[in-house]
């Protein structure tokens, strides 16, 4: 009977390693395709992540471009003379013209042929005369307001 007990040990001993070789086995298994999924995951992430960064870079580049340009742009809008600018502009013109015809008297005739001067630019801006000089140019509109103020005198 000890020999039956040595040998169902033996037999039981035999048959918890073949089971714990066959867990081991399927366990590793496991193991090994869960490793895999993971490198497969890790893979697909880092090109996402290369393609975003790629992209951002681009839109980056491109961003950096666009503001150059518009600084430049900018800049040279800056240096151009505004409408205020054009219009004071316009005024001295016409004052200074008009100053020429009534030269006596510097201080007053300047600050008459001013205030006539804004006068006329703001009807110009809103009548028929503003029509005229854009199809004409300004010089025409000027010879008319000389040949008024020749009538006049």
């Amino acid at each position: 009977m000890e020999q039956i007990d040595f040998i169902s040990l033996g037999i039981g001993i035999v048959i918890g390693i073949v089971l714990w070789a066959i867990k081991s086995f399927f366990t590793v298994r496991h193991y090994k395709k869960e490793l895999k999924d993971y490198k497969n995951h890790l893979e697909r992430q880092m090109k996402l992540t290369q393609e975003g960064s790629r992209k951002l870079e681009e839109d980056y580049e491109k961003l950096k471009k666009e503001n150059e340009n518009l600084r430049v742009t900018v800049k040279t809008l800056g240096q151009k003379p505004g409408r205020n600018e054009l219009r004071l502009l316009n005024i001295y013109d016409s004052a200074l013209r008009k100053m020429m015809l009534k030269a006596p008297g510097f201080a007053q005739g300047w600050e008459l042929s001013m205030q006539e001067a804004e006068r006329e630019y703001e009807e110009n801006e809103k009548g028929l005369k503003t029509v005229i000089k854009k199809v004409f140019g300004p010089s025409i509109a000027h010879k008319t307001d000389i040949t008024d103020v020749e009538q006049e005198g």
